[in-house]
Order: structure tokens, then C-alpha cells, then sequence
């Protein structure tokens, strides 16, 4: 089954809207205000830049923290504000709504960005940089098998004799 291409601009819209929807009150912290335009931040650039893999990739870790800060405020904050918002309960319940729905559309939009990501030529594998140990040594050259085309010159460079002879550098 393959997924259907979604404009990247759609989703920084989608996600734009439903922040500041969520963000019509002020129930969540700044943090979430921040991490949140941050991202999107991100997301135009990579609208911006459209054959750069490094700022979708930017974008869709983006997006990836922000699902757990933002299970983390929903968790801070939801209950211990909502007794303080008793006049305008309707208001506090489409706010909380629309911040729960871009929660619930972002690993959505994290399988779109990712394949973004690979439609510009991202790997599989991310590499960060970091080195890695792997158990392919297909490119290592065994000692027990020496090649006999070159047996009558040393490899070691000896002369006749068993001395060793001029180092060539």
C-alpha cells in the first residue's frame, strides 16, 4: 500500500492553525508555545529549501519532540487548569480540543514528513554522525591467505640475506 503525497505546506498549515487555536487562552505554558512554533519554524524552512533533506529531517524530528512535550504538558496542566476556567468552560474545551487534535494528527504527519524525507533522497538509516561498529568484514583482507604472485618480492621489503633492506616512504 502506498501512502498518498500530502503538500508539506498543508501540514505546517494544519499544524499552524490548530497552535494557535490551542493557544486562544493561555492554559498552556510558554513551553508549549515555543516548541510548537519552533517546529513549524523548521517546517518552512524545509517548505523554503525544497532539496534540502536536512531540514525535513529537521522538521520531523521536530515534530517527534513535540508529541512528547506535549503529552507531558497535557498531563501537567489539563487537570489543574480547568477548575480555573469555570466561566468560560466552552472556550477551555475547544482549546484543549484543538490541542489534542494536533497531537493526535502529528505521528500522521511524521509518516508524510518521512516519506518526504526518503521522495528527497534520505536513507533508511539516519546517521548522526556518530561512529558505529558493524561485524561486516567483507572489506578486510585475511592474513591466512597470502597472495603468491608477489611471493619473489618480500612484502616486508628484506634484502637478500634476511636483512632488511632501504625503507621506501
Amino acid at each position: 500500500m502506498e501512502i498518498p503525497a500530502i503538500n508539506l505546506k498543508a501540514i505546517v498549515l494544519a499544524h499552524w492553525l490548530l497552535t494557535i487555536w490551542a493557544c486562544s487562552i493561555t492554559w498552556l505554558p510558554t513551553s508549549y508555545v515555543l516548541g510548537n512554533v519552533s517546529a513549524l519554524a523548521v517546517g518552512v524552512w524545509a517548505i523554503a529549501q525544497r532539496d534540502s533533506i536536512d531540514a525535513v529531517l529537521m522538521f520531523l524530528i521536530g515534530l517527534a519532540v513535540t508529541i512528547l512535550t506535549d503529552i507531558v504538558h497535557f498531563g501537567l496542566y489539563y487537570a489543574e487548569v480547568r477548575s480555573h476556567y469555570e466561566r468560560n468552560l466552552g472556550l477551555f474545551r475547544f482549546c484543549g480540543g484543538m490541542a489534542i487534535l494536533s497531537l493526535l494528527l502529528k505521528p500522521v504527519s511524521c509518516i508524510f514528513v518521512y516519506q518526504m524525507y526518503r521522495e528527497r533522497g534520505g536513507e533508511y538509516n539516519v546517521n548522526f554522525g556518530f561512529p558505529r561498529i558493524t561485524r561486516n568484514r567483507d572489506a578486510y583482507q585475511s592474513i591466512d591467505h597470502q597472495d603468491q604472485s608477489g611471493s619473489s618480492a618480500s612484502s616486508y621489503n628484506q634484502a637478500e640475506g634476511g636483512k632488511p633492506g632501504p625503507s621506501s616512504y
